[in-house]
């Protein structure tokens, strides 16, 4: 392939970022919709076809596996070769991968186990339980939360001053103790991953000077989602010879609750000289209006690196603005439209509801049901996050190696055996005192317990290990099959009438073709049970499972990161909602509220409908709500503004829905109770109350700023919204 079939269908700006002569390192502004996932993967064919690079100096950092795996198959077809050898996938991937390559020197053994969030909450909680720590005034997520934290910032406990900070002090002597029973029993989470990795290199300056040799390119996606030891991690592998080739949107940085940090995009440019920096603003994605009101929108924040998106396509249709009485009239409205999609040949995975909250969720599914239009939930339990599917690994992951007490915790009385936590309590003391691992504990203790306790866990070992017998010399899928029958589990979900679908059983079935599908030249490294075991741990870290087709999807506005829909409607545009109530009295907090809503706004594809209610029942309670501010920021020339007298009216909806009978408003022209208005001096307000007729007319209106006032109608000029 030649230069001209690599650079084929780009435009300007996408041309001129995958042909760059390597003498600089880049930083791609890549706006919503703009072809990033293009560039990078042609940027990598270019400097393996075009500049001789061999596939084995790349090195390419992605946010999730979905991204990893859709960029291995584009490379594939673009290169027309197999990239196995290649250095692709998320960061915990990337140092996954160094890790298991030098355990030795990361001080870990070659059977080191990925602990997930799960399995590190019931060890943070048990370690707490040790301390005596109570959980009402120190939640567990709390003190998982604070661990998580430090490593994200590459803090060790030995680097923490607690002060006169009860919270900090507490949780520190959890991490001490997290971090010894880690290294005790060879685990690694998520955030360990990273950090480990990154002093592996730093404390081995040969091993450094290799890595920084060996990768002459590295290129990173999202890179305003990155961490503070994510950016070091990138920083120590550049050494002003190679060069980094990093593709971010600052407009969309959305994760700063969990640690990702906008300022290191602006970084670049100083840690990184020179930089040359290239903006991608032709946007293949949406419509000229959707586009325009989204610039409108994101231009109010300060601080931005600049950017305003395009599109050659068109301008299409208005985005639709609907003012909805209540959650439920909200809800009828977007079902009613989605169901006009769908008649007018829509396919129902074409649509997608965007919200702030998981909790606006249940009036759309009540509709939706009503309806009997098929959804989905976005971002539910992964498949290797559900319990059956973490049974059946944990025991693979025993068979594979006894000393994981993580593993043996979790099925050593499931399916029940008669194992009572007293007896593995017991188990575990003897394994303290002992220093060693449960399963070894098991079987030295066993003959000193009661005789019932005593067969049960002789009984439990001798099962392991008559599996591993038994599959030695079988491949992967076969011996998933193997353990799933004889360890119990078929016969356990078979008989659980709770599981009335057969989905349990059905999962354990995908599993094996999952097993049977696993690609081990991928993980090399490692043996091949112990590759797929370590990839499906890494999996359960990423994003949700990608919703099945034929399904409205429903999903938090985070969630929708990354995606795109034809038809997309943003519900809950009202103060303290989307904004959030927290983000009211910090400006950094409101950017990203901003940015949030931004990254709504552009998921659409054709349409883009947005909703707001004034009356919503939320947190047990019914309350009236403000528009959001954020209405106001986008030019009216964008907008079909529905505004119906007294909200969605019945005909609209099925003949046998009875709709918002319990909150039928009393009404006097345009007033009614619970419509927001707008007065010239007072702002944004709600009408609680009206009385009078003619010029003597007065209105009650709360105000979001000015209180509760009474108004003479002739005078008060009132604007209803």
């Amino acid at each position: 392939m030649n230069l001209p079939e690599i650079v084929n269908e780009l435009n300007n700006e996408q041309s001129q970022a995958v042909t760059l002569d390597g003498t600089q390192s880049a930083l791609i502004l890549a706006g919503a919709g703009s072809g990033k996932t293009r560039v990078l993967t042609h940027r990598i064919g270019y400097l393996v076809m075009q500049k001789n690079v061999h596939i084995d100096a790349v090195l390419a950092v992605t946010f999730t596996n979905k991204a990893a795996n859709e960029m291995r198959e584009r490379l594939n077809t673009l290169l027309r070769r197999p990239i196995r050898s290649m250095w692709v996938g998320t960061f915990h991937g990337l140092a996954h991968r160094l890790l298991r390559a030098h355990p030795i020197e990361a001080n870990l053994s070659s059977q080191f186990q990925i602990l997930d969030q799960k399995d590190q909450f019931r060890v943070v909680k048990r370690l707490m339980k040790e301390n005596q720590m109570d959980e009402g005034k120190f939640p567990v997520k709390k003190v998982q939360w604070f661990i998580n934290q430090q490593k994200d910032e590459g803090i060790r406990p030995g680097d923490i001053d607690a002060g006169h900070n009860y919270f900090i002090k507490k949780s520190l002597e959890v991490f001490v103790l997290y971090e010894k029973h880690c290294n005790d029993n060879d685990l690694i989470d998520f955030a360990e991953l990273l950090v480990r990795s990154y002093e592996l290199l730093k404390n081995n300056s040969a091993l450094l000077s290799h890595y920084q040799t060996r990768f002459e390119h590295i290129l990173v996606d999202e890179f305003q989602d990155t961490n503070t030891m994510q950016y070091k991690w990138v920083k120590l592998l550049f050494n002003g010879k190679n060069k980094v080739f990093c593709v971010g949107d600052d407009d969309q940085s959305i994760y700063g609750w969990r640690g990702a940090k906008i300022e290191n995009i602006i970084k670049l440019e100083k840690d990184f000289a020179p930089l040359q920096t290239i903006r991608l603003e032709q946007n293949y994605r949406s419509t000229g209006h959707i586009l325009k009101a989204s610039n409108a929108l994101i231009a109010r924040n300060s601080n931005r690196m600049g950017k305003s998106l395009w599109t050659d396509s068109g301008d299409g249709e208005l985005i639709d603005l609907y003012e909805a009485r209540t959650e439920i009239d909200e809800a009828y409205f977007v079902v009613s439209a989605i169901q006009k999609h769908l008649d007018n040949g829509a396919s129902a995975n074409e649509c997608a509801i965007l919200y702030r909250s998981n909790v606006q969720s249940r009036a759309f599914e009540e509709r939706l049901i009503k309806y009997n239009i098929p959804y989905i939930i976005y971002g539910g339990l992964r498949f290797f996050e559900r319990a059956e599917i973490k049974n059946a690994l944990a025991y693979l992951r025993l068979m594979e190696n006894t000393a994981d007490s993580v593993a043996f915790e979790r099925v050593v009385n499931f399916p029940t055996r008669g194992i009572g936590n007293a007896t593995v309590e017991k188990v575990r003391e003897f394994a303290r005192k002992n220093q060693t691992n449960l399963f070894q504990a098991a079987i030295s203790m066993a003959s000193t317990l009661p005789t019932r306790a005593t067969n049960a866990l002789i009984g439990f070992t001798q099962l392991i290990e008559q599996m591993q017998d038994d599959t030695e010399h079988l491949d992967l899928s076969e011996k998933v099959a193997y353990l799933i029958k004889e360890s119990g589990l078929v016969a356990h979900y078979s008989n659980d009438k709770t599981d009335k679908t057969g989905s349990k059983t059905a999962n354990l079935e995908e599993l094996i073709a999952d097993a049977k599908q696993y690609n081990h030249e991928e993980d090399s490294d490692m043996n091949e049970t112990m590759g797929y075991i370590s990839r499906t741990s890494l999996d359960s870290s990423g994003n949700g499972n990608v919703p099945p087709t034929q399904n409205v999807q429903l999903m938090t506005v985070h969630s929708a990161k990354g995606l795109e829909f034809p038809y997309v409607f943003l519900a809950g545009l009202e103060e303290d909602l989307f904004p959030s109530r927290q983000s009211k009295d910090e400006p950094y907090l409101m950017d990203e509220e901003r940015r949030l809503c931004y990254v709504g706004m552009t998921r659409a594809m054709k349409k883009l409908t947005i909703s707001f209610a004034i009356k919503r029942f939320l947190h047990g309670q019914s309350i009236y709500a403000y528009p959001s501010r954020f209405l106001s920021e986008f030019p009216e020339k964008h907008l079909n503004q529905i505004k119906q007298k007294y909200g969605a009216t019945a005909q609209n909806y099925q003949k046998d829905d009875v709709f918002n009978q319990d909150i039928e408003p009393q009404a006097n022209g345009d007033l009614s109770i619970g419509r927001t208005v707008k007065h010239s001096k007072f702002g944004f307000g709600t009408v609680l109350n009206f009385e009078g007729d003619g010029e003597s007319a007065r209105v009650q209106v709360k105000f979001k700023t000015a209180g509760t006032k009474w108004l003479i109608s002739a005078y008060a000029n009132l604007e209803f919204l």
